[in-house]
């Protein structure tokens, strides 16, 4: 009778679209549908997710809430920015809350993040398109919260700043996912002009004025930017038609790259994340960097999560966190030392969040410890 009743209950939270979350004692992937197309009356699509770990400890999710349909920026007059929050390391979450809105026929999309760790500051970054009056013409924007992610700025436009007037016209956009502040407190993130490469763009006085790097980088599109341990910059690249990432590093902030193909890390052309999860410099006993993508040639399938001891020189294999369709990653470390992935999984229908340990994605072989300070 009792497996009859627990059998009931899953049925019912399946077909309520809710992921049922089991506690792990070994701390295997626990995974929590925060978006999906049955949570909200008259959205026909959720896609683009970003993750981050508030100044407080706090989890903050956000993706495209894309209302008529999945269509990106340029076909889609309503797609705004929403946010989840959790206060206990992704165990529960907050309703969905809004943070950016226009009226129809103005969308906003691809939200991306970084935490100011001097300021306490997060800034949300996104894509603007006015499909009334100036249609295919992307503007770059970020919002941001002072408190959290509990409450956001108005908009900021930022694209005078970090984009030439020449391409006014051009497909161009930040990245969705994340951005990074380096250890001398600058904030680096990636936008991408099809037309000329991609750029490396920050803030050297805590987002109060904005600058690119005019140094395009090629082959790239969606990337995410990383700072080593000696200080050297790495992006590792979206490059489509390849079935692989590419890695660009710079020894000099920026202004010149070097360029190779990354052949262990095989990719369809999608968004990918890589991170930090430890530095020695910060008390830790090894540099470790985790990268998350749909671990496939072809195809978006088989999200994977890796692991590097060697600031990116090699990667493990990895362990799969799902076998089936999977799209757009995007990672945080959690505040309890475990691992956070955001992505979309089944063509675009839900957005899990999945909690993992260090112990469990490395077999055993290594575990979370935090330096005394």
């Amino acid at each position: 009778m009792k497996n009859l009743i627990v059998v009931l209950i899953s049925i019912f939270l399946f077909n309520c679209g809710v992921t049922a979350q089991k506690a792990t004692t070994d701390g295997a992937p626990v995974f929590q549908d925060l978006f999906n197309t049955s949570m909200t009356e008259g959205v026909e699509c959720y896609r683009i997710p970003a993750i981050i770990t508030a100044p407080n400890g706090d989890v903050i999710a956000a993706i495209d809430e894309r209302v008529p349909g999945c269509g990106d920026l340029k076909w889609s007059r309503d797609i705004n920015i929403i946010i989840r929050r959790s206060a206990d390391n992704g165990k529960t979450w907050s309703d969905i809350e809004t943070v950016v809105d226009f009226p129809d026929g103005q969308s906003a999309s691809d939200p991306s993040l970084i935490v100011d760790h001097v300021t306490n500051e997060i800034f949300m970054f996104y894509n603007f398109m006015n499909l009334d009056t100036e249609k295919d013409i992307y503007y770059l924007h970020y919002v941001k919260s002072a408190d959290n992610g509990k409450t956001w700025s108005e908009p900021v436009d930022i694209t005078s700043q970090i984009a030439k007037p020449e391409w006014h016209k051009d497909f161009k956009f930040i990245t969705s996912g994340r951005g990074i502040q380096t250890r001398s407190g600058k904030l680096l993130h990636t936008m991408v002009n099809l037309n000329s490469g991609l750029h490396v763009f920050g803030s050297d006085d805590h987002g109060k004025t904005w600058y690119f790097i005019d140094t395009p980088i090629q082959p790239a599109d969606e990337s995410k930017i990383i700072e080593l341990a000696d200080g050297t910059l790495m992006i590792n690249a979206r490059v489509n038609g390849k079935g692989m990432r590419y890695v660009h590093t710079s020894t000099d902030g920026g202004k010149t790259w070097t360029t190779e193909e990354a052949p262990e890390l095989i990719d369809p052309g999608c968004n990918a994340s890589i991170i930090r999860y430890t530095a020695i410099e910060d008390g830790y006993k090894k540099n470790r960097l985790l990268f998350s993508n749909a671990k496939s040639e072809k195809g978006r399938v088989n999200m994977t999560v890796r692991i590097s001891y060697d600031e990116g020189e090699t990667w493990s294999e990895g362990k799969t966190i799902y076998e089936g369709p999977s799209a757009y990653s995007d990672m945080t470390i959690l505040e309890n030392g475990d691992i956070g992935l955001f992505f979309e999984q089944d063509g675009y229908t839900k957005n899990p969040f999945v909690s993992f340990s260090l112990d469990w994605l490395t077999d055993g072989k290594d575990s979370y410890k935090k330096p005394k300070k």
